[in-house]
């Protein structure tokens, strides 16, 4: 039997020897056969089909780029095809490599061209890398240029990397093109002195044949990294988030421009499409992790004073605020999905800045050129009494890092991290200065974040990966409160939370044919907590402290996900997904579906619609709040998923390659959600940091508007962004009763706009002057009850007009100046950045004065300044 095996094993082998000798002699043979082409009059077209009908090859191009109708007049007579195919392409700056049974024509590397002009002019590397948008695997041989200079550019090598060396600084657009993709440009990349450029650019691949087809590139500013959403999210750039006025280098703030999106002064906080802060998601390197932002949840739930992901490490990543893909769940208004970037795995750069915020040191570099392996790592401290102005005295701390290894046979690993540390102090007052409790009290606010992993990304064929990954976050708050009194201090607040979340996270990447793209996975949480939440229920009256919310143990998260894009032709693209999880902790769960249609009219307008099921677990600490009413013991352990059913539909215009409109209109409904009964209390309108009510799955709630952006991408230096929001947002609480939310402001109005120039002798350092002016309808507050107030010596509102009450217009401007110094091999920039320059925000707070026995109203928020000068080297 053994010898049976061994002799049909020497036969397959021989008969695969046999076929190899014959399929190489063929194409050697192919090679060698001559040319003939006689025509006064021929376009490069119809001599490319002659010499595929003659040799037997195929020539592949990119006719975007490539004039194939000029007429030419050949004389060719038996030539071999190296001989025709160099007269052919003679002078028109395209070269071509034989491949199998194929011709590859692609533009000439022309990366060590160096003008008159370079010599002087200070010049620095783009490179980068062409990857199919659906696999992430590398285009070989595409064609690279720089728009506003096409002989700057070259090819891709065989590993889909680019270089073009000696671009003199300034901003351009990139072009990526190849036969069967859709051209590509990556729009508004700023070239410096001082760092080198990496650019990704993702291709569509064609699902018809193109050989009639002249596709026009295009710019797709707004595409998300994530090639599964085909509507409802747009990238976040973070050159963006430095250069925009709201920016303030802080992807919160910089969404708050966008349509949709109301901003919060005194905090990063957004609102979006009317939902509350803490419905929206915060995602790193694929996994939900705990909100990074400094003093998080302290001013209100969802926002924070400064993010902690720098622009330093973060890449380019995606914010969703519509009906999302199926891979996100866990979350009811929004996703700011962020990927930290690769260090440069080239050469080392760091960077050094100082300012009224803080001190920010950077640094990236290769750890083994040859292995392409790279190191990138940020780290913070804050000085922000510099910048208030007064006693608030917060300190915070916040690093970052990322290290890449890639291997040959065993994929890419990675490892990450994200750290962030931040401490309050609040002091009481002199005694003579007494006025309201807040004067008479000292508190104590300490904050820790941990969130890493390792990751690792195989690429099982050209056309199917899969990425898993193992990663943990740690979360712990510790909060004490006093209040002072003539003969005693009194404990009246006494907070510890600490969780514990690992998550295993894996999913295999599928692209079945250029038609149909497939992402399947799971997530499996574990979750470890031990909370203990005391609050006084009395604070004017100087009542001790009460058990709100204690609970410790562990609990498992389970999630799964099926995600499709289907390209029914090149003009109509459908998304089909399914999403579900699991809670072990009340044992509730949720099935999501998600479903998108985009339809390309032609190439200025398209038209969208999607729809999503979407769920959210809520905070741990709620589902340990218990009370005994009427003498029974009550809890919240027991609360099921908030829910939405998402609609969404878009219009896009492109009105010319650098103007683009978009209108959205959208329909949310909200159920399940979390009230009390007899009450017009509701989760959605909840901002404190910590609950003490029993709450049943008994609210709803809806929002609806529409959504208008005009966009100028940057052009001339000049670029601008008008985003205009009507809308409604209502609820229904416990008793029943229909009302506006608090964040229902009926109208939002942004205007962005900024201009750069060259400047100096050689017009190689940059002066950036940008600007946003916004307009917003006032937010809803429930008026204070005067009796119960006076009664308390605290502020007690009527929740029996819940929301009745409405908060001025506001309208307020920001503004960033900064100076861009290039020099040889380092950059200097001096900013100006004023958030809040108006300082009109139209809110106001209550507080009880002690001594007049007055409820008192004061105006809220203040103007946020930051001078910083920064080193790039």
């Amino acid at each position: 039997m053994n010898r049976i095996n061994t002799n049909k094993q020497a036969g397959k082998l021989a008969i695969f020897l046999f076929f190899t000798f014959l399929s190489l002699t063929t194409i050697a043979q192919n090679k060698d056969k001559k040319i003939t082409i006689q025509n006064k009059n021929i376009s490069l077209k119809e001599a490319f089909a002659q010499i595929e009908t003659q040799t037997g090859y195929s020539i592949a191009y990119e006719q975007s780029n490539l004039n194939i109708e000029k007429k030419h007049s050949l004389s060719f007579k038996n030539v071999t095809i190296d001989k025709a195919m160099a007269q052919l392409l003679k002078e028109t700056g395209y070269v071509y490599k034989i491949k199998g049974y194929h011709i590859i024509i692609f533009l000439q590397d022309n990366k060590q061209k160096t003008t008159s002009n370079d010599t002087q002019k200070l010049t620095q590397t783009i490179r980068g890398i062409v990857v199919d948008s659906k696999t992430n695997t590398p285009i070989e041989y595409a064609s690279v240029c720089i728009i506003e200079d096409p002989s700057r550019g070259g090819s891709t090598d065989g590993r889909g990397n680019f270089r073009i060396n000696n671009v003199p600084v300034g901003r351009y657009n990139i072009q990526a093109s190849f036969m069967g993709y859709r051209p590509s440009i990556i729009s508004e990349v700023s070239v410096t002195s001082s760092k080198e450029v990496f650019v990704e650019i993702p291709m569509d691949e064609n699902v018809q044949d193109l050989a009639e087809v002249l596709v026009k590139p295009e710019i797709k500013k707004d595409r998300t990294v994530n090639p599964m959403a085909i509507t409802g999210g747009r990238m976040i750039s973070i050159e963006e988030a430095s250069r925009f006025a709201n920016g303030f280098d802080d992807p919160a703030r910089l969404s708050s421009a966008f349509a949709g999106v109301a901003g919060d002064v005194g905090t990063n906080a957004v609102a979006i499409r009317g939902n509350a802060p803490q419905f929206t998601q915060w995602r790193l390197e694929g996994i939900e992790i705990p909100n990074p932002t400094h003093f998080a949840d302290l001013s209100g739930l969802g926002g924070g004073f400064l993010s902690a992901l720098s622009t330093q490490v973060i890449g380019n990543s995606d914010f969703y605020n519509g009906a999302f893909p199926a891979e996100y769940s866990n979350a009811l208004s929004g996703v700011f999905d962020m990927h930290l970037r690769n260090g440069n795995n080239q050469k080392y750069e760091h960077a050094f800045q100082v300012g009224l915020m803080g001190i920010d040191l950077a640094s990236e570099g290769p750890i083994n050129k040859k292995r392409g392996s790279s190191y990138l790592v940020n780290y913070r401290f804050s000085t922000t009494s510099l910048a208030s102005g007064n006693d608030i005295n917060l300190k915070y701390q916040d690093l970052a890092f990322k290290l890449n290894f890639p291997t040959r046979k065993a994929g890419t690993f990675s490892i990450w991290g994200l750290g962030l540390i931040d401490r309050n102090k609040a002091d009481v007052l002199e005694r003579s200065k007494w006025e309201t409790m807040g004067d008479r009290s000292s508190g104590y606010n300490k904050l820790d974040k941990l969130a890493g992993g390792l990751a690792h990304k195989y690429v099982l064929d050209e056309n199917t990966y899969i990425r898993s990954s193992l990663s943990a976050t740690y979360s712990k708050d510790r909060s004490l409160a006093d209040l002072h009194t003539d003969d005693a201090i009194i404990n009246v607040a006494d907070i510890q939370n600490s969780r514990w979340n690992l998550v295993f996270n894996s999913y295999l990447n599928k692209k079945f044919s250029p038609r149909h793209t497939n992402r399947t996975g799971i997530t499996i949480t574990e979750l470890k907590y031990d909370l203990d939440y005391k609050v006084s229920p009395y604070l004017g009256l100087n009542k001790p402290m009460e058990q709100i919310s204690k609970g410790s143990g562990e609990s498992t998260v389970l999630s799964a996900y099926s995600s499709s894009v289907i390209n029914l032709s090149n003009n109509l693209t459908t998304s089909l997904g399914v999403t579900g999880q699991y809670f072990t902790l009340n044992k509730n769960w949720s099935i999501e579906p998600r479903v998108a249609l985009k339809w390309k009219i032609n190439p200025a307008h398209s038209l969208a619609a999607a729809y999503g099921l979407h769920s959210r677990r809520e905070r741990l600490d709620y589902y340990f709040v218990e009370q005994i009413i009427n003498g029974k013991k009550e809890s919240n352990r027991y609360l099921d998923f908030s829910k939405a059913h998402h609609f969404g539909f878009t219009y896009d215009w492109n009105i010319n390659q650098s103007l683009h409109l978009k209108i959205e209109p959208y329909y949310q409904y909200l159920f399940h959600i979390p009230v009390e009964e007899n009450s017009s209390f509701s989760i959605i309108n909840y901002e404190e940091f910590y609950l003490d009510r029993i709450l049943t799955n008994t609210g709803i709630a809806k929002n609806y508007g529409i959504d208008i952006t005009l966009e100028q991408y940057m052009k001339n230096g000049f670029y601008y962004m008008i985003t205009a929001s009507l809308f409604k947002s209502k609820y229904r609480g416990g008793d029943r009763i229909w009302r506006n939310t608090r964040l229902d402001k009926s109208f939002l109005v942004n205007l962005l706009a900024g201009k750069e120039w060259m400047v100096g002798r050689l017009k190689q350092n940059v002066l950036s002057v940008n600007g946003r002016l916004f307009f917003q309808g006032g937010g809803r507050y429930t008026p204070v009850d005067e009796e119960k107030s006076q009664e308390e010596k605290d502020i007690v509102f009527d929740e029996s007009k819940a929301y009745t009450k409405r908060f001025n217009p506001s309208i307020n401007g920001d503004v960033s100046i900064s100076f861009r110094i290039n020099k040889k091999r380092v950059s200097h920039e001096f900013s100006l950045k004023i958030l809040n320059v108006g300082m009109r925000t139209g809110m106001h707070f209550y507080q009880y004065n002690e001594r007049t026995s007055v409820v008192e109203e004061k105006d809220g928020a203040g103007l946020i300044p930051n001078i910083s000068y920064k080193i790039y080297f």
